[in-house]
């Protein structure tokens, strides 16, 4: 470098003594890729500055130079600046780094600055120690170790799980500062995933193999259950106790629990002893009534044990005299003869006068009843309505040849039909299948069916009337099972309930042979369904399978306040035998919150009583229970009879009751029959009204209403409004009927009914408009407004929508399931594997909403053939295959956010294949 100086300005004062004092210094410096650094230098008071790197001055003309005054000394600063490039740095070879220091000038002397080192900044693509995969047990330690590759300036290192970064400020569980490696001092469930590491300076970013840790749980024992009772009456048997090994059960490939399940003791019961008379004891002396006694005693041997007592008299008596004793000088047998005869007489004269006083009685009886309905147009037939009161319905089948049927030889009336004019939603039941229009359609032959277009259908039964109704929002269930509802169509096929379709026979039974491919099972129109998964009964194995419904009276009685929420369901034979589970569904009638009911599952034994399976909510591995709205999705391994019973915690459980009126004329011309109907909602409850009323000629007047009747004591109130004025009257006090809470709540399954007579005043009167009103005191309300014609010839035909199922009872093989069979087992063989992304059956029950009791899935010998068995029973109607395939690319999207490009094309292959497949 040269030493130029130059003198300093008259203006600026002199500093003697004063060294150049650097205000900026340079800094080390990286040069990153092939970009040169600038070095820059400040001093004052400085006449000049020059850079000397390596020892070597640096050219004046590659510095840059600034000049200015420091205002408040007047002192002249001057600031440099040199660039250093990629190639100087790689040129030198020396002993050290490149290094480079500023030198300043004043007329003191000089001044040197710090060295500031110049390095080219690089990071290796290969890590010096890649983090390793782990199991470990629950609570256990888990170190990950990493090294990250060598680098200038060292690398800083971020720990990731499932793509997402680790703060291990917000977890004391984790610790990170640890030269580099990861530490979880003891490890939970929610641990397990795939680790990476991740390595950056100011060049680049590293990625470490990923590292997949699974946590398992070693399976526990839960506490022996009580010692069984001696199975042996008499003698010596055994007694027995068990426990299962869900305390914890096994997960993520945790060992099953060592030792025994069911432990057996020898046990010995006395047996019983039936008692024994001893012998008779002496005739006692004769009594003033000529008789003796004598006695005997149960004592040899006394019953012990339970034994039974002894049979017979332990007292006899008989007379001493062999007829000769004497009473008021007459002989004994005598005296008693006369007293028989005496009393034959008078009781043969009572007998005649009862019988004449009840003969006059039933005339008086039957004068003044015929003057009281020609009074008030009382149905005759309806005797409810004379009290006034609420009764239980008692339904009927049909008999053979019963004259009061329809005519099945009547020809259909086309003439007189109106469409439907309420929103229709569709909901496509079947599974891709194109049905024709005479499957769709297969009324009876007393059945007129008038199309109007493709979605819009009105029905009626031949020489019925016809009643039309308006579809109201929320006037029926929604979800994947409700039984009715508006049905919205969109280039779909409709399916039709109507009343002469529901069956009428006195058994609901459906039977079918299933073999190793297993099917379904439907009770058509009920919502009760059996599914026999693929592979459940051995091959070469064949089974009738048979599924009923009891419509007698349940043997089942709920005990205080419970509730039976469904019908009772047997599905069997017994001794059949399944590898997998079967899914059983049963409807029921409980708004299924689990703040104000306990619902229970209960199955009846051999010997006839009920025993509980489990509670809804309950943590098993012996059976599983899946509660939707309006069913219950069960999985069984034996087959038997099983029922729902709801027990209520609070005052604000809800049992849902479906509201229907029907309408018919009575005997009388001028009378109508109003008939409203309260039921559980459950779809054969409906059938069995709709079966009954189709045998009394009645018409739905409008459609059915959802109750919602609280536990809260309150009764039910039954009224019918707004009855116009001078055309009918209905009969005094029978207007508003009332039925009490525990009728309604605890009384019998079958639906209860109230009548309700009116009488026109005209015979000209056709037209009949009024409302029901039926609501809980304190609670729900529901209104029906009845709009209808009297005639037959005028009468508009209430539609009503159902899954209709009768024309399918049985589906037996791959045409039973919505999911293709090879679809299924692709599906199966990605989940039931812990893989490197996580994507395990715990995600597939996840995202099908399947959220608790999973330890019951973890102890399947395929969890997702499982889960996917239980989504087929909760979409038998729908089909709804594109949730399924969402669910699965959701999965495939929340798992392949990794770079390589490789590793995302070998993942993506086993989450898009549902698409191309028609899921």
């Amino acid at each position: 470098g040269n030493d130029n100086s130059e003198a300093l300005p008259e203006s600026m004062p002199s500093a003697p003594g004063t060294l150049p004092h650097f205000m900026e210094e340079p800094d080390d410096s990286y040069i990153i890729k092939s970009n040169p650094i600038v070095l820059r230098c400040k001093a004052k008071p400085a006449m000049q500055i020059f850079f000397k790197c390596n020892g070597e001055w640096v050219h004046q003309n590659e510095h840059v130079s600034e000049e200015s005054l420091d205002e408040a000394t007047g002192l002249k600063v001057r600031e440099v600046f040199i660039n250093v490039t990629r190639q100087q740095v790689e040129d030198f070879h020396g002993p050290e780094d490149y290094w480079c220091q500023c030198v300043a000038w004043s007329h003191l002397g000089t001044s040197k600055s710090r060295k500031a080192s110049v390095r080219i900044a690089y990071l290796r693509k290969n890590f010096e120690q890649d983090p390793q995969g782990k199991e470990v047990p629950i609570e256990g330690m888990i170190v990950l170790h990493c090294r990250p590759p060598e680098g200038v300036p060292a690398a800083e290192v971020e720990w990731l799980k499932n793509e997402e970064p680790i703060d291990s400020n917000l977890d004391e569980n984790i610790d990170t500062r640890a030269d580099h490696n990861l530490i979880i001092r003891q490890a939970r469930l929610s641990d397990s995933g795939n680790y990476t590491c991740m390595a950056a300076n100011i060049v680049a970013k590293r990625r470490s193999m990923s590292a997949t840790v699974v946590v398992y749980v070693n399976g526990g024992w839960s506490s022996w259950t009580e010692w069984s009772n001696c199975n042996a009456r008499c003698g010596r048997g055994w007694q027995k106790r068990s426990r299962t090994c869900t305390n914890p059960a096994p997960l993520n490939g945790g060992a099953f629990c060592e030792g025994m399940s069911v432990q057996k003791i020898t046990c010995t019961s006395l047996c019983p002893v039936d008692g024994s008379w001893e012998v008779w004891s002496e005739w006692s002396v004769c009594s003033p009534e000529c008789e003796h006694l004598r006695v005997r005693e149960c004592i040899a041997p006394p019953p012990r044990n339970g034994g039974k007592f002894c049979e017979g008299l332990g007292q006899e008596s008989e007379n001493c005299t062999e007829g000769l004793c004497i009473q008021d000088k007459k002989p004994l047998h005598e005296i008693k003869s006369q007293n028989l005869e005496t009393a034959s007489d008078i009781a043969l004269y009572s007998g005649l006068g009862a019988a004449v006083l009840a003969v006059a009685v039933l005339v008086v009886a039957v004068t003044l009843y015929r003057r009281s309905q020609s009074e008030y147009g009382v149905d005759v037939i309806d005797s409810s309505a004379l009290t006034g009161g609420f009764q239980t319905f008692n339904f009927k089948t049909a008999r053979q040849g019963n004259s009061l049927l329809l005519n099945s030889s009547m020809q259909p009336d086309l003439t007189v039909s109106r469409t439907y004019s309420g929103p229709i939603c569709l909901q496509d039941p079947m599974d891709k299948e194109l049905m024709t229009e005479s499957s769709l359609f297969n009324p009876l032959s007393d059945i007129k069916v008038k199309v109007q277009s493709s979605f819009m259908v009105s029905l009626g039964v031949t020489e019925r009337a016809e009643y039309h109704g308006k579809a109201h929002s929320g006037t029926f269930p929604h979800g994947n099972h409700r039984a009715f509802g508006t049905i919205q169509a969109r280039n779909k096929a409709m399916y039709i309930h109507n009343l002469s379709s529901i069956s009428t026979t006195s058994e609901l039974r459906t039977t079918a042979l299933f073999g190793h491919l297993g099917g379904r099972l439907v009770v058509p129109n009920t919502g009760v369904s059996l599914l026999i998964p693929h592979g459940a009964i051995p091959e070469e194995t064949s089974w009738e399978i048979y599924l009923a419904i009891t419509q007698k009276e349940s043997s089942l009685q709920p005990e205080g306040s419970d509730v039976l929420l469904g019908p009772e369901v047997t599905c069997g034979p017994p001794e059949v035998t399944v590898s997998t589970p079967f899914a059983l569904t049963i409807p029921h009638c409980a708004d299924p919150d689990p703040e104000h009911w306990n619902i229970h599952l209960k199955r009846r034994t051999q010997q006839g009583k009920w025993e509980e399976v489990m509670s809804v909510e309950e943590e098993t591995t012996s059976c599983y229970c899946l509660l939707d709205p309006y069913a219950c999705h069960i999985l069984l391994n034996s087959f038997g009879t099983y029922a729902l019973i709801g027990e209520p915690i609070s005052d604000c459980a809800v049992r849902q009751l479906k509201v229907a009126v029907f309408g018919c004329l009575s005997c009388n011309s001028l009378d109508y029959n109003l008939r409203v109907y309260c039921m559980d909602n459950t779809p054969c409850a409906f059938q069995e009204v709709v079966s009954d009323e189709r045998l009394q000629g009645g018409q739905l007047l409008e459609e059915p209403k959802l109750l919602h009747f609280k536990g809260n004591t309150c009764s039910l109130q039954i009224s019918v409004l707004d009855i116009p004025p001078f055309l009918w009257r209905i009969k005094p006090f029978t207007a508003c009927q009332e039925v009490p809470f525990s009728r309604v709540w605890r009384g019998s399954a079958r639906p209860l009914l109230c009548a309700f007579s009116l009488e026109r005043y005209s015979p000209g009167t056709t037209q009949l408009s009024c409302k029901v009103c039926v609501r809980q005191l304190k609670g729900h309300e529901q209104v029906l407004h009845v709009q209808t014609s009297i005639l037959e010839s005028e009468r508009e035909t209430i539609t009503f929508f159902a899954h209709d199922d009768s024309n399918f009872p049985a589906q037996v093989g791959p045409k039973a399931f919505k999911i293709p069979f090879s679809i299924r087992q692709r599906i199966c063989a990605t989940f039931d594997t812990p893989s490197a992304k996580g994507k395990d059956w715990q995600m597939l029950a996840q995202k099908n909403s399947i959220n608790r009791n999973l330890s019951y899935f973890a102890t399947q010998s395929s969890p997702s053939a499982v889960i996917l068995d239980l989504w087929e029973a909760r979409h038998q109607h729908d089909g709804d295959l594109d949730s399924l395939a969402c669910a699965l690319e959701e999965i495939g999207r929340t798992h392949s956010k990794i770079s390589d490009l490789t590793e995302t094309e070998l993942e993506e292959p086993d989450f898009n294949y549902s698409r191309q497949n028609g899921l």
